[in-house]
């Protein structure tokens, strides 16, 4: 069993940090933790695509592209041997990846009708009523963006049970392997308790789940018309205040990556003033150029989750607020913008896992 120094972060408040360790075990100045135990899982969010995968997606690309150097030459000759059609592949057996690929074809066909619609109220529009060619092709692609919204609204059903299972595994962890049955046993609590005590994100994504599906089912026509409206608003407000939660941690993420590049490029700095060249610089600048790299990349990737986040933020102030000045415009541009941004990370996350698998074997 190992001990480890833990330091409270600002992040987690008394309640939460009293679930994983107690001060009865502080035998010296650190906790010792049982490195068999299993914790909750962070909080997610988002609503037009699956809340817990989205933002699991997103964290996982971010990390795991920053745990291989791309500056290697076999990781370089490696990654030339992965094709586009192998992380397609990989993309669309889940529901995720399957979610996103419909969306750009949602909204692309959105936003071709934009530019039907205006060029409909333009002179060319007599070529189009002549043939009767134009009307028929709007009114297959409106019923095709219809179908595949549809689509992929059932292909987020149950997302409830992924923060369901985060607010199942708040026990408390016992410290000994022996007593860990029967402590297990001991402190089992209700679920009210555990529902009270889980972290708001997790239950406002358990909402956002729960409201999406009814109002999916409202859809499908299991559930009553109004019962569905009314679900369906709880669930843009869920987006709404998930999606400015997600926008303030991209923020201080960011800070806090920012703050450790300068201090990487201030050494930097500092060892290219003392004359070092390319043949006798140390490992330590080798080292400090590999993490310059690695909190570049990182870096990119967060600037990428917030202009997602941006996007998502107008779309649903659209819904939420019944703006209505360019409401069709701003909506399929945005949508199909959110859906493009949301790919490449999907993408770049199944590319890097299938980079490591091959460097790997």
């Amino acid at each position: 069993m190992s001990s480890i120094s833990f330091h409270p972060s600002a992040r987690h408040n008394a309640n939460d940090e009293s679930q994983y360790y107690s001060a009865d075990f502080d035998t010296s100045a650190s906790f010792t933790i049982n490195p068999l135990s299993s914790h909750p899982p962070r909080a997610s969010r988002s609503r037009d695509a699956p809340i817990a995968k989205e933002i699991i997606s997103e964290v996982e690309t971010v990390e795991s592209t920053s745990e291989i150097d791309e500056e290697e030459d076999s990781v370089k000759a490696t990654e030339r041997k992965i094709r586009r059609e192998e992380v397609w592949r990989e993309m669309v057996l889940t529901s995720y990846g399957r979610d996103k690929t419909f969306k750009i074809i949602q909204y692309s066909i959105r936003v071709y009708l934009v530019f039907h619609a205006h060029i409909a109220t333009s002179k060319l529009s007599k070529m189009s009523k002549r043939t009767g060619r134009g009307a028929e092709l709007v009114q297959r692609l409106t019923s095709t963006a219809a179908g595949l919204s549809t689509t992929r609204k059932t292909l987020l059903l149950f997302n409830w049970l992924h923060p369901l299972t985060a607010i199942m595994a708040q026990q408390s962890v016992p410290f000994s392997a022996e007593q860990s049955t029967e402590a297990t046993k001991k402190t089992q609590r209700p679920f009210l308790h555990m529902l009270l005590y889980a972290p708001p994100p997790v239950l406002l994504e358990l909402a956002n789940a729960i409201s999406d599906d009814i109002a999916t089912w409202s859809k499908l026509g299991l559930v009553g018309k109004k019962l569905g409206e009314r679900a369906g608003r709880m669930s843009d407000w869920c987006w709404f205040l998930s999606t400015l939660v997600a926008l303030v941690e991209n923020t201080l993420e960011r800070g806090v990556i920012t703050s450790r590049q300068q201090e990487v490029e201030g050494r930097l700095y500092n060892e290219s003033m003392t004359g070092v060249t390319a043949k006798s610089k140390g490992k330590s600048t080798e080292d400090d150029e590999k993490e310059l790299a690695r909190l570049q990349n990182k870096d990119f990737w967060l600037q990428i989750s917030r202009a997602k986040l941006m996007m998502d933020l107008i779309f649903v102030c659209y819904e939420l607020f019944y703006i209505k000045r360019a409401r069709d415009t701003v909506k399929a541009f945005t949508g199909l913008s959110s859906a493009i941004l949301s790919t490449v990370k999907a993408y770049n996350g199944h590319k890097t896992r299938l980079l490591k698998a091959a460097l790997s074997g």
